[in-house]
Parts: structure tokens; C-alpha cells; sequence
């Protein structure tokens, strides 16, 4: 009935692969007088998600996650990984040869402190890294007595005997229907900010920016509309757009080059040299751009500037255009999620289906909107067990039945042009054990928090982060991931800079639209996650407040499953949230379903008893 178009489920290489490639990248290191190297999960932009070209970390140690670094030594080897993917990491990688750290506990540059000897010599692809990153590596290296050295070609693409062809994915217009600017507009409003900064030029590497800013898309990577690419904005005069002329069009070429000069990616550092000869200043932003950017600058007696790139702010913050898009595409989104779960309800209990079939079926109602682009990233769909890997993603080798009296978590998101989804939700197939209500009214109640919020102007993620940990920290628990993410429009699911969590220090604004996705984890047996995107608006009016006021708007559609909600950990005002929500979601929704998912969702949308 059902069958997946935007997502597959081989199962990666695996452990088997890790002992024979790591020998050979030691073959090759000692070859090269080097004691070590570090591979992080990374392309020359810094992207989360990568062409399958840049699996580097996945071809050496197995680990398929979107976060990591490796680095292996002669006589020892580390796979880092932050709390997401501690248990996927185990599952994926030979463990004799890597030990597992804690990217965030025991970062790499505290490893090889410890570790490095004195006359050590740690090899580095600087196109892999981040100015900030490398100048860690370096500091950390010095203080074990050790050098950080600089190395191309990448001694894995030497080894890496099949590795995939770099993408050419055809790279299409964004109208302005949905972007709401012209890219006239945005660079004219970029210029004086490049100006502000005392720079005479912005260097792009970050294709999702360069994605906003020229108003294009691409189909580079899986699941993200991104053109890969490069820029070099002025404050003055035409910039300058490096990306392979086969991905253009001619309707596309002909509208960049009304806005630019068109050039080859071959061209980009020879263009970056011609500016430090010149003595330019150039800003590069310190979350994305290459360390091997600012020494071909430098190296060519130009200055760097570094710190946020300015279009990441502009792109967080949507336009009305954008806003109205997202609200739509959650609309439309939660239609075909709610036929997904009222179908779930009538399936599950029958004993047969599968975490890859509930997949599929979801993606399919999905594309029956005519509309869906692709799906925001690759499903996550746990039963049981599963649900307690935070970023499980289930193989034709994994997969399993969704069994009676499990929870069932299952997190996905769909690509439109008008916006980006993503929603969790977990649902009970059966009877939960009273452990099962419990944690999940726990994460609910931190969901109602921060989706509940007023706050001043200027306040940051990580001050509220702690709202949707209150109800859990007072059971002893916990959940090891940030609370919430921000989400783009037609572009990436995670977009920086904002974002609810511990390290979320930028300022939320309004127009900014973040995920609000409390957990709970419990190892071999479940997982637990409530997730709604949210959008910074305009607070309700107080007597007396001494500074504008925030607050969040639910944008999200889609029944969370009452029968997991223990009433009576719930608040007056907790219960009258909740009974809100249904009814918006029923009122939204019924219209845009079929009659047999209508009579589901007025059922799972009743006030609670």
C-alpha cells in the first residue's frame, strides 16, 4: 500500500568495515610522518547533513549520525558523539578499536590534552574545520607539546577507493510568493551591515545562506533544499556566486547574473587571494566558514574578521510572507499527520506492522498533499526499545513490529515551499505501565512550559531551557538534548543561531520559528518526546511591564495522545492548555480530513475527563 520515495533504509556499512580502514589510514598517516589525524562529521561548509561524498566519518568508523568527530592515533582511537547518539554509536562502530566519549562531557581538544604526547604531530583537513575549531585543535595540541599540522589532500579521499561523485543537483528559483523579498532587497539590506562590521566584503560559505540571500534552492543534499556554493558579498559593488555552471538552467543563470557574477568554485580561492593581495578585510562567519579560508586570506596579506555571519539573524527572523507560509504548511502538514495517526491507531493493534512501514505510510499521506518536496530530514520511528535511541533511524536490519502495550515515537518532517516541518509525537499502542503515563505527563508539562512562556525582549534560549525540565528534574530525571532547535523556511530543519537548550545564548526575536521538544529517555525499554514548532510573537499586554514581552505561538497541529496524560500531575492551567490546543486542533483540522480520520480526531481531541 505504502512505499517510501524520499527516504531509504540500507543499513550502513557497520562495524565490519572499521578494522581494515583504520589500519590503512594508519599505513597512510606514519607515511606521511603524522602520529594522528582527527575526521569530523564535516564538509568545506559546515553542514549538518552531507552528500554522500563527505562521509568520511561514516566510511572510517560506521557512525551515521549528523554530529561527531573522530581521531585516531597509532595506538588508540576516539569516536565522539554528544548524548543524541551515544547508544546509536555503540550499535554502529567496532568498539575494540574506538572508544566512545561524550562530545560534550570530554570535548576533542580536552582528549588530546590528555592524551598527545610531546613531539606528537596531529594532522587536520583545514577545509573541515572551522577558524574557532582549529585554533582549539592548536591550543590543545601546544599544550600536550604537541603540533597540529595542516594536511591536503585529505588522506581519506586517498583511500577512499569508491567514493561517490560530488552532487550536480539542479538548482531552482524561490519566488517570492514564498520568500517575501526580492534578492535585490536582501542584498541591499546585507550592505550596510557588511559595512557595520568595518569589512569590505562578506565571504559565504554557508550554502543555506547563500540559499536565502539569492533567493535559489538546490537538491545537494538529502532532505534539504540546499545549492552547495560559495559568495563573497562587497559592501559595495556586484558579489560574486561560485557554483558548477551544470546546475544552473538558463532561466536560473540568467536571473543570478542579473544579481551577480557567476563564477566556477575553482575560481573561489584564487578570488579570495586577489582580495588579500589587496589588502581587503574580509568578515568570515566563525560557526561556517573553513579554516582553510582565512589562511588562503591571510596567507595573501589580507585581513579576517570573524563572528556571526549577518544573513543568519536576517533568515532567522521570517518575513510575513514566510510566516503566513509556515502556518499554512503546518495546516496542510498536520492533516496528513493526523490521518497518519488516526490510521496508526486502527493498524498498530493488529499485531503486524512495523517501525518501516509506519514510515512509509506517514511519507506517503505526506505526498498525497501534491505538495511535499521532500521530508525535512530521515524519520525517526522507535517502538519500544528503539524510541529510547534519540536519533534512531530503523534499517531493513532493525526494523521490528510495533508490539502491544509499547510506546511508539516517531519524529519526521516534511520539505514544502512554503515551509519546513517537524513534529514528534509519541502514542501508546495498548495499555501504558503507570511509569509510561507518568514520564509522559512529565515531558508534557515541560512542553506546556515553555510553549506557555512570556518573556522580556532579549531573552535567550538557554534561559528558558530549564522551563521544560522543572517537572522531570523533580522526578530525578532528565533528558540529554536541547529543548529546541530553529527551523527555516524551505530550508534547513536545524537553522541557527537561536535555539532553546544550555548553550542557547543568542536572543530569541520575534518572526523566529523554534522546536519545542521536551523528552525522556529510558534506556532498553522507551522513549518519550512531545515536539511542536513554536514562533516568536508579540507577548500579551501587562500593567507596568518595563520592557516589551514575548511569547510563543503553537504552530503545530496535531492530537497528542491523551490516553499516555496522567491527570492529576496536571495544573488547572496545564489542563486548560492542553483542552485549547485539542480544540484548535480539531477545529483546524476536521475540514481538511476524510470523514473516517474526522470522527478519529473529534475522539482523540475531547477535553480531558
Amino acid at each position: 500500500m505504502f512505499e517510501a520515495k524520499y527516504q531509504t533504509f540500507d543499513d550502513a556499512p557497520g562495524a565490519a568495515q572499521c578494522a581494515p580502514r583504520v589500519k590503512a589510514l594508519r599505513t597512510e598517516l606514519a607515511r606521511r610522518g603524522l602520529t594522528g589525524f582527527v575526521v569530523p562529521h564535516a564538509d568545506c561548509h559546515q553542514s549538518e547533513y552531507l552528500s554522500a561524498s563527505e562521509e568520511r566519518l561514516a566510511w572510517l568508523t560506521g557512525f551515521t549520525g549528523s554530529a561527531g568527530a573522530a581521531i585516531v592515533l597509532m595506538d588508540r582511537a576516539a569516536l565522539f558523539v554528544d548524548g543524541r547518539y551515544t547508544l546509536q554509536a555503540r550499535e554502529q562502530t567496532d568498539t575494540s578499536l574506538f572508544e566512545i566519549v561524550h562530545l560534550v562531557e570530554t570535548p576533542p581538544d580536552q582528549w588530546i590534552e590528555r592524551t598527545l604526547a610531546k613531539g606528537d604531530t596531529l594532522g587536520f583537513d583545514p577545509w573541515l574545520h572551522t577558524v574557532e575549531g582549529a585554533e582549539r585543535l592548536a591550543r590543545a595540541c601546544a599544550n600536550a607539546g604537541a603540533t597540529l599540522v595542516p594536511i591536503e589532500p585529505n588522506p581519506i579521499d586517498e583511500l577512499w577507493q569508491d567514493r561517490p561523485a560530488a552532487p550536480l543537483g539542479a538548482v531552482t528559483l524561490h519566488d517570492i510568493r514564498f520568500a517575501g523579498d526580492a534578492a535585490e532587497t536582501k542584498l541591499a539590506t546585507l550592505r550596510p551591515e557588511i559595512a557595520k562590521l568595518k569589512a569590505d566584503a562578506l565571504v559565504v560559505s554557508d550554502p543555506h545562506a547563500i540559499a536565502w540571500a539569492f533567493n535559489i534552492r538546490g537538491s545537494d543534499v538529502s532532505h534539504t533544499p540546499l545549492p552547495l556554493s560559495f559568495a563573497i558579498i562587497p559592501n559595495e559593488g556586484r558579489p560574486s556566486l561560485f557554483i558548477d555552471a551544470r546546475k544552473l538552467g538558463n532561466d536560473v543563470r540568467d536571473r543570478l547574473e542579473q544579481l551577480a557574477d557567476v563564477r566556477t568554485p575553482a575560481d573561489f580561492a584564487g578570488a579570495l587571494a586577489t582580495l588579500g593581495k589587496a589588502g581587503k578585510t574580509l568578515r568570515l562567519d566563525q560557526s561556517t566558514a573553513a579554516d582553510a579560508l582565512a589562511r588562503t586570506i591571510t596567507g595573501a596579506g589580507g585581513k579576517v574578521t570573524k563572528g556571526t555571519d549577518p544573513i543568519a539573524t536576517l533568515k532567522a527572523v521570517k518575513n510575513p510572507v514566510e510566516i503566513e507560509g509556515a502556518r499554512e504548511a503546518h495546516r496542510r502538514d498536520g492533516a496528513a499527520m493526523t490521518r497518519f495517526l488516526a490510521w496508526l491507531d486502527r493498524e498498530a493493534p493488529k499485531g503486524k506492522l512495523t517501525e518501516i512501514g509506519a514510515v512509509e505510510a506517514l511519507e506517503t499521506f505526506r505526498r498525497e498533499t501534491n505538495l511535499l518536496r521532500d521530508v525535512s530530514f530521515p524519520t525517526i520511528a522507535g517502538a519500544g526499545s528503539d524510541g529510547a535511541i534519540v536519533h534512531y533511524r530503523v534499517t531493513r536490519r532493525t526494523d521490528r513490529v510495533i508490539a502491544p502495550n509499547e510506546l511508539f515515537l516517531i519524529d519526521s518532517g516534511g520539505q514544502y515551499q512554503d515551509g519546513t516541518t517537524d513534529i514528534t509525537r509519541t502514542v501508546i499502542v495498548g495499555e501504558p505501565s503507570d511509569e509510561m503515563r507518568d514520564r509522559f505527563t512529565r515531558v508534557l508539562k515541560g512542553h506546556i512550559a515553555i510553549a506557555t512562556a512570556v518573556f522580556p525582549d532579549g531573552t535567550s534560549g538557554a534561559q528558558l531551557d530549564s522551563f521544560a525540565r522543572q517537572s522531570l528534574w523533580q522526578a530525578g530525571i532528565d533528558f540529554d538534548h536541547g529543548t529546541g532547535h530553529g527551523v527555516g523556511s524551505y530550508l534547513s530543519v536545524h537553522e541557527g543561531p537561536a535555539r532553546i537548550s544550555k548553550l542557547g545564548t543568542v536572543p530569541l526575536k520575534r518572526g523566529m520559528i523554534l522546536s519545542n521538544e521536551p523528552g525522556y529517555y529510558k534506556p532498553g525499554a522507551y522513549g518519550i518526546r512531545i515536539e511542536n514548532l513554536v514562533l516568536v510573537t508579540e507577548g500579551p499586554a501587562v500593567s507596568g511591564a518595563e520592557k516589551p514581552l514575548n511569547a510563543f505561538e503553537t504552530l503545530t497541529l496535531a492530537p497528542i495522545d491523551r490516553r499516555l496524560v496522567q491527570r492529576d500531575l496536571l495544573t488547572i492551567g496545564e489542563i486548560a492548555w492542553l483542552d485549547a490546543y485539542h480544540a484548535r486542533v480539531r477545529t483546524t483540522l476536521a475540514p481538511l480530513v476524510d470523514a473516517a480520520t474526522k470522527t478519529w480526531l473529534d475522539d482523540a481531541t475531547k477535553p480531558l475527563a
